[in-house]
């Protein structure tokens, strides 16, 4: 199951370490206290809109390109889910055999294994 709370908190640190700043620089500047941003980063709390204004303006970052983040990878990870999820269906080969006993033509179907399909984030 992908978590919304965990893919902005992700985003969110990745866009602290960037700038090279500190959780304690960032929640004193949004006003928030160390434990909670900490939680929030690491999507074990929801974070409401105003939560969300306020360290977006800490980290000079518009709410618009956190949405943003967030949505290309929602978008990879349900890419990534549903590739790992779906049944491709297995070739059938179908054969025409002479059997050695004199027995007439007999029809062989093979099914080849399933194949696996990976998907890569860029």
């Amino acid at each position: 199951m992908i978590l919304l709370r965990r893919l902005l908190g992700d985003v969110l640190r990745r866009q602290r370490q960037r700038q090279g700043r500190t959780l304690r620089e960032v929640s004193s500047s949004a006003r928030v206290s160390l434990g909670y941003l900490s939680e929030v980063e690491r999507g074990q709390k929801e974070a409401s809109s105003e939560l969300l204004s306020a360290i977006c303006d800490a980290l000079d970052m518009r709410m618009s390109e956190l949405m943003r983040e967030v949505s290309d990878e929602l978008a990879l990870a349900e890419l990534a889910q549903s590739a790992a999820s779906e049944t491709i269906p297995a070739p059938v080969r179908t054969f025409t055999v002479t059997s050695v006993t004199g027995i007439p033509e007999e029809r062989v179907t093979i099914k080849a294994p399933k194949e696996t399909v990976g998907v890569a984030a860029a």
